[in-house]
């Protein structure tokens, strides 16, 4: 096998890039600003540049490198190579990102969903490991999900399948950009969360966040819930439970259609950590079935920031052992 291969992990904010050699173990790494604003050109351009950069670095040539992976936000067609969509990127609609990478890169290059391959991180290095079932969700601005049944990621026909964040929690609810209402993710993300909590003080409700932001409550952040959560705030504890209650049930429903034995919470929302969990798990065990729930635990993710280019990586060696 080549000496090295490459995993990235494209953000809305940031590119995060990491080379790792022969071992699995990461040789080179580094994170720039995406600009994403710029358009697809540039960023495909950024990267090939990035790449380039690390590889003379480390004085590689193209036939050193086995292959390259990237984890892309949005809908896409891994087997194609095609970006779909993507929805903070302006602009960025049937970018076929292989093809583009193929024409500056003599090795092969595979794209998939962000979210699956932070799944693809936390099953082979993380909080999944030695695990055949599995649910991933990464809790941030939305809610994104990943699943392992029998060892086999799911992807179903359009390559969309778990889009747990999109099961409808209330029939008349939020508005979601997906064009439906009351979707999970709309809840219990961070932005969910803190909707939750703004509305409850415009309710007349009343927290000890309102002396840190005054009346400027769109400076509120998930961080100061769970500050102010740590302080017994009232309101925050309130909304940390009932956020961990409705995020509990939606997993609920995901524990018996997929049975899996770890359900793993990663994203920045993870970091609440047991003040949202506790409710989360207590709720699953009251209302998902007996036997499924027994078999499964739910916990943190633990590779951070880096599930996303040690999945990369993971991902594009699995297709290329596969000769997909």
């Amino acid at each position: 096998m080549s000496a090295y291969t490459v995993g990235i992990d494209l953000g809305g904010t940031n590119i995060k890039t990491a080379v790792f050699d022969g071992n699995g173990r990461i040789v080179r790494e580094r994170s720039d600003q995406t600009d994403a604003k710029k358009g697809p050109s540039y960023v495909i351009n950024k990267i090939k540049h990035i790449v380039r950069q690390m590889l003379k670095e480390l004085e590689a040539a193209d036939t050193n490198v086995a292959c390259m992976g990237l984890g892309i936000p949005g809908l896409l067609d891994p087997k194609e190579g095609l970006s779909i969509f993507s929805p903070n990127f302006p602009g960025w609609e049937n970018i076929h990102v292989v093809n583009e990478m193929s024409g500056e890169f003599s090795f092969p290059v595979y794209i998939d969903n962000d979210v699956r391959v932070n799944l693809y991180g936390e099953w082979y290095f993380g909080a999944g490991k030695g695990f055949s079932n599995i649910v991933l969700i990464t809790l941030g601005t939305g809610l994104g999900s990943g699943i392992v049944v029998d060892g086999n990621v799911l992807y179903g026909a359009t390559a969309s399948a778990g889009e747990i964040g999109h099961m409808n929690m209330y029939r008349e609810g939020r508005p979601c950009r997906c064009g439906s209402s009351g979707c999970l993710g709309r809840y219990v993300s961070a932005v969910g969360m803190v909707s939750t909590f703004t509305e409850r003080l415009e309710q007349g409700k009343t927290s000890i966040v309102q002396s840190w932001v005054g009346s400027s409550h769109q400076k509120i952040t998930a961080r100061m819930i769970s500050d102010a959560y740590d302080l017994a705030d009232d309101l925050a504890m309130e909304v940390m439970h009932e956020t961990g209650r409705i995020l509990g049930f939606g997993l609920s429903n995901a524990i018996n259609l997929f049975n899996p034995e770890l359900v793993i919470i990663g994203g920045g929302m993870a970091a609440a950590g047991e003040r949202l969990l506790r409710t989360v798990r207590d709720t699953v065990n009251q209302h998902s079935l007996q036997l499924s729930s027994q078999a499964c635990k739910v916990v943190q993710a633990q590779l951070g920031e880096k599930a996303g280019v040690y999945g990369a990586d993971a991902y594009a060696k699995r297709r290329l052992s596969a000769g997909s």
